[in-house]
């Protein structure tokens, strides 16, 4: 009997990918080496490198990238309590499955209602947070989304630091809503699988030599979900990079003083706002290819410390 070709069955999706990706992503490289404006349509010419060169000049693209790695600082702390949660919830205890439920919500509810949510929290007059810090520690509390601001004291207007910028502003307060997000989502349910194939047998055995608690985390537990984490780690710094442009557009429009724009956020500005295409894909393509090194170096030495290479 003469088989079915496959390809009517795959056609429909591989004419979307050709549609929806392939095309775009064609005609955003050969756009970065023009001066694509929408300004000015009739005077596209093919520029070759300049849109590159103008980009390593450029301070604002420089200070987008380094809110950029600033917003992920919050990444180590968010795989950390996502993975102690994970390890209080593998406990055989009542009502876990409502805790699971409720720690996963922030995941499956409207991202726009959690940071509008949030932006009336961090309201500096009449925000809860702080109006608690007043009421019970007698606290001024900062001006949070209103602040420029940072606990790294990064300066405004160029790359570097300057001590009258320490204190706690935008990008921490962006940080924190993101560590707030991330604790009790995917991370913490790929925590749960992992040690769910953590044999029970090789803890027991520890505790039965006088290992304790600690002990047989750090040298059974942890090891064993090394490619949970390896895992983790590559996704999460993957979305840091190519994230902060929903949160920058809904909270703070990258603001203030363009200290929460993010390279995402700074790609849409020269698209949508100045509508320098031939620079914003540009700017695309340097994104990927920073994403794509880092994860390449991921790939490598993360891999030897896993011990999956």
């Amino acid at each position: 009997m003469k088989r079915a070709s496959p390809l009517p069955y795959l056609l429909p999706n591989l004419i979307g990918f050709g549609v929806f990706t392939l095309v775009p992503i064609v005609v955003s490289l050969g756009a970065s080496f023009t001066n694509w404006n929408l300004q000015r349509p009739g005077a596209t010419a093919a520029i070759g490198a300049g849109n590159f060169g103008e980009l390593v000049g450029d301070e604002k693209f420089w200070l987008s990238l380094l809110n950029t790695l600033y917003l992920m600082l919050g990444i180590p702390v968010s795989i950390a309590v996502s993975l102690w949660l994970a390890v209080l919830l593998h406990r055989r205890m009542r009502g876990v499955d409502a805790y699971k439920a409720i720690l996963f919500l922030p995941s499956v509810t409207s991202g726009v209602a959690i940071m509008l949510l949030w932006k009336q929290l961090y309201n500096p007059e009449l925000g809860p947070i702080n109006v608690l810090l007043e009421r019970l520690f007698h606290i001024h509390g900062p001006q949070w989304l209103q602040s420029t601001q940072s606990l790294a004291a990064l300066n405004v207007e160029h790359v570097g630091v300057t001590p009258k910028q320490f204190g706690i502003g935008a990008r921490d307060a962006l940080n924190f809503l993101g560590v707030w997000a991330g604790i009790g989502g995917s991370n913490m349910l790929l925590y749960l699988a992992g040690l769910t194939n953590v044999p029970e047998e090789l803890i027991e055995a520890a505790y039965v030599d006088g290992a304790g608690k600690w002990a047989a985390f750090r040298r059974i537990t942890w090891p064993q979900l090394a490619p949970t984490t390896f895992f983790i780690v590559v996704m999460s710094v993957i979305g840091g990079l190519q994230g902060g442009f929903e949160t920058a557009r809904v909270m703070t429009t990258g603001g203030p003083s363009g200290t929460t724009t993010t390279v995402a956020y700074y790609i849409f500005n020269k698209a949508f706002e100045e509508y320098r295409l031939g620079y914003a894909s540009a700017v695309t393509w340097v994104l990927f290819a920073v994403i794509f090194a880092v994860t390449l170096f991921n790939w490598r030495y993360g891999n030897q410390e896993t011990g999956m290479a």
